[in-house]
């Protein structure tokens, strides 16, 4: 690919995404079905790019990105079901997947179908969450999906390692798989942790918002890069200096200093222009490779049947991720009615119950258990299972030959599947989300009353706290210390002090 073509398809992506905005539908399809026909124009040359390359430069800052906006406390409040999610479900999916794979494509083997498994495991929940409130979708289901997004893609490159090297054509610092996980998360967190001390620090001495910015801009890169050199998760290198960077730089009074509130308002106007030029790209590079996959499968003799299995393949990935999700949410339910039961026959229960409500209330703990999805939210968050650029660049990742010289096993059948896949999902699901929360007409007047409310309370520690603007911003962090605020809410009211201070410091 060269230059002209990725500005072209940047401009024809804006202009599209113009047309779109114009019209209420969600940009980002709209993108993928316009690339998907354009690529079957005479003459409109193949875009490649190197799977190391889309990894490096494409995924670390839409996941720094949204893990920005994140909020720390409805991820541990929801802490369970992204768990669930995020590990267990995309570890079983790629057990179905590529079991199911090895039926329908015998000749490639069970380790071959255990990495296109690994390839199609984790769904891309990013975009959905990104425009979470013009669809309507609950806080909830945009927490869980957004915690999930951070977690699922870091599992899934762990399992498609250990799969790779499984057929003969890679190496992994460990053979066990749990060992691998466990150094995987627990080194890449720590380096992740470490450059945002390091980032923390350099902000303070810079004093300066375009070079502060520049450091933010560089840090997801970083991460990434510095994990996977030390062979680490350098998805969650990026999360956890994400979440660390983000949350101290707001709400940590150590990591307050003068200007620093122009430094948070310039980030947050860059930040959506990047993940849009990023997001638009992406999809118009999943659509344009659609012409070329047909192409390829046509000149062999494993059309109809690559064919076939990606279509099976697709129906599986969906309905395996809706029961799950549906059971695994219906089990809960199941449990806490269990739980509460006992609270309620049983004294000594009763007794522990008691004595874990005053522990909370002394120490000014009031935030709210949460139970349960309800059947309407998992519901959406079961259908919210598009595949995305992960699963493309971890298909380009499949090794052409092994450690003997002889070709990886079903490669091209593996690419063609993932494309399929991820086009189907993303037409099939994508298209339909937004007539679904509709048509399920999830009440969510009880939530913005809480966000009324919350707000309400954080707009009076702020006149509580006087004039003074640094004053205000610490007395927002204390609350959510105190968890009398979330820090969703306590961010939301930095960002309006921040402008306040800005204006007030033009005049």
């Amino acid at each position: 690919m060269n230059g002209v073509q990725l500005l072209l398809i940047i401009f024809g992506g804006i202009t599209v995404a113009a047309v779109a905005h114009r019209r209420g539908a969600q940009p980002g399809l709209v993108v993928v079905i316009l690339a998907a026909a354009a690529s079957f124009i005479p003459g409109v040359p193949r875009l490649q790019l190197d799977s190391e390359l889309i990894l490096a430069v494409v995924v670390p800052p839409l996941l720094y990105s949204a893990t920005r906006g994140a909020s720390a406390s409805s991820f541990s409040a929801n802490f369970r079901p992204i768990f669930t999610l995020g590990v267990t479900l995309v570890v079983l999916t790629t057990g179905v997947a590529g079991y199911t794979g090895s039926l329908l494509l015998p000749a490639i083997g069970l380790p071959a179908a255990m990495v296109l498994g690994a390839v199609l495991a984790p769904p891309d929940t990013i975009t959905t969450v990104t425009h979470g409130e013009a669809l309507g979708l609950p806080r909830r289901v945009t927490a869980i999906l957004t915690g999930e997004s951070l977690v699922n893609d870091a599992t899934a490159l762990t399992l498609f390692s250990l799969a790779v090297a499984a057929t003969g054509a890679g190496h992994t610092l460990f053979d066990n798989g749990f060992v691998l996980f466990l150094y995987n998360a627990v080194t890449g967190m720590a380096v992740g942790a470490a450059l945002a001390v390091a980032t923390l620090w350099l902000r303070k001495r810079l004093h300066d918002p375009v070079l502060e910015t520049s450091v933010s801009l560089l840090l997801p890169f970083t991460a990434f890069l510095l994990a996977e050199q030390v062979h680490a998760s350098g998805i969650l290198a990026v999360v956890v200096a994400a979440f660390s960077v983000s949350v101290n730089t707001a709400l940590d009074k150590r990591h307050q200093y003068p200007g620093a509130y122009r430094s948070r308002l310039q980030e947050a106007t860059v930040w959506p222009v990047v993940d849009f030029l990023l997001e638009t790209f992406v999809f118009a590079y999943i659509g344009l490779q659609l012409k070329f996959v047909v192409q390829s499968l046509a000149s062999s003799d494993t059309l109809l049947r690559t064919v076939v299995t990606a279509a099976v393949l697709l129906v599986t990935v969906i309905l395996f991720r809706l029961g799950f999700v549906s059971g695994s949410f219906a089990w809960w339910g199941l449990r806490r009615r269990g739980v509460e039961h006992r609270v309620a026959t049983d004294p000594r229960a009763q007794e522990h119950f008691e004595r874990r409500r005053q522990w909370r209330a002394r120490r000014g703990r009031t935030r709210e258990v949460l139970g349960e999805p309800t059947p309407k939210e998992a519901l959406i968050v079961g259908w919210t299972g598009m595949r995305g650029i992960l699963t493309l660049a971890a298909a380009a990742a499949v090794p052409e030959r092994l450690h003997d010289g002889t070709p990886f096993p079903g490669r091209d059948e593996i690419q063609a599947i993932a494309l399929l896949v991820t086009l189907g999902t993303l037409l099939i699901q994508g298209m339909t989300i937004p007539l679904l929360v509709r048509r399920l007409r999830i009440d969510t007047a009880a939530e913005h009353a809480r966000d009324a409310d919350l707000h309400a309370r954080g707009v009076a520690i702020i006149e509580a706290a006087g004039p003074d603007f640094d004053a205000q911003r610490e007395a927002l962090a204390t609350a959510v210390y105190k968890e009398e605020l979330d820090d969703a809410t306590a961010r939301s009211l930095i960002h309006d002090v921040d402008l306040r201070q800005a204006a007030h410091d033009t005049q």
